[in-house]
Order: structure tokens, then sequence, then C-alpha cells
């Protein structure tokens, strides 16, 4: 859903994964997570790609991946601090209050998850959402 709803905000999404997941997540928390994480590559880049996989024991992740200009490896921890905007490691487009990766990393930590940002095969950023299943 949240690719499609992207899509439908002319983003060029595409997803990778199974039609299907069971977990007892919060499922609102769980859509504020995706659509921060969609929201920032939509700002940042212009191909992106959202992976779910299912292969690690009592856990899922998901994975945004961007063709954007990505976030140098030293100034990653200072980007999900609240209200860090990282502009000129990131692109000219600008917006945004600073709050999206932030937010998105406290969501995930209150499910007992994790969100690591690294390097995305398509050149850009990739954040790395992992979820407890139950």
């Amino acid at each position: 859903t949240a690719v499609d709803t992207a899509a439908d905000l002319g983003a060029d999404i595409h997803y990778r994964g199974p039609d299907a997941l069971q977990a007892m997540v919060r499922p609102l928390a769980l859509k504020r997570i995706l659509a921060n994480l969609i929201d920032n590559a939509r700002r940042h880049a212009a191909r992106i790609e959202l992976s779910l996989a299912d292969d690690t024991p009592g856990h899922f992740a998901i994975d945004v991946e961007d063709d954007g200009p990505g976030i140098p490896p030293e100034r990653r921890e200072e980007a999900l601090l609240p209200f860090r905007r990282l502009d000129e490691g990131r692109g000219d487009k600008r917006g945004g209050a600073g709050l999206g990766l932030a937010s998105a990393q406290r969501a995930c930590a209150a499910m007992g998850g994790t969100l690591i940002l690294g390097d995305s095969a398509l050149g850009g950023l990739k954040a790395s959402l992992t979820l407890p299943k139950t």
C-alpha cells in the first residue's frame, strides 16, 4: 500500500517481496515508518526500491533504497537525530523539518526493531528496517 501511494504521487518506486507476510506489529506505527522512509527517498532521489524479506527466524526486514546522493557514513548517526537536515549531502531538493528519519528510528525501536542507514545498490541511501514478527 505504501508503494502504491508513493507511485500515485508520482514516485518511480518498485516493490520486491512476497505478496503477504503475517506479523504482530503496530500497524499505524509501521505505516508511519514506511511513509517517512519513502518520503525521504522521494525528496532526494528519482528511483526508489522497497523490498520485504522474511528470511530471519522471528524477524522480517524492509529495505528502502534510492538512487540519490546518499548520506556519507560519518553523518548517518547525525541524520537519525531530530531536526537534522543534511541537505548539502543529499542534493539540492529542499523540504522537511528533519524529523522523518528520527521518527522512523524511534517508532522502530519502540516495536523492538532496528533502523540502519547504509549504501544502496542503486547508488544512494539504503534504510534497513528489521522488526520482530511478534
